[in-house]
């Protein structure tokens, strides 16, 4: 059974950082993208970023792009998604989520993930 749970959530002040951790099992990781999006309050899921568990590729959804890093320990089965200079507007409840490789298409963020897992609750203060 495919599993995935995040972690890592918390209050945080405006400016600050913080590491979330998605720890999978049940899965070969290898063969896996791994993927995290988030979903505000009164707002529609978005995704964040992607990584292949094959070869490390990664690809982020546009506005993501610069504060977000995304990256993995195959050793682990874990998926990292480390967020800088957080901002009020970044709280929300993080999730991961994992799809195969091979079913996987360059709209992921959209509709693309099979398997989801629940969510950290990240709260930025101003």
């Amino acid at each position: 059974e495919v599993q995935l749970q995040a972690s890592g959530g918390g209050l945080v002040q405006a400016g600050g950082s913080l590491r979330l951790s998605c720890t999978t099992s049940g899965f070969r990781f290898d063969d896996f993208g791994i993927a995290w999006f988030r979903q505000a309050p009164g707002k529609e899921r978005e995704g964040i970023s992607l990584i292949s568990g094959s070869d490390g590729t990664t690809d982020y959804v546009g506005p993501m792009k610069g504060r977000f890093t995304i990256s993995s320990d195959n050793a682990k089965n874990t998926v990292y998604l480390q967020i800088r200079s957080l901002e009020p507007e970044d709280t929300a409840v993080y999730y991961c989520a994992a799809e195969h490789l091979k079913l996987l298409g360059s709209s992921w963020y959209v509709d693309g993930m099979e398997h989801w897992g629940k969510g950290t609750l990240v709260t930025v203060s101003s």
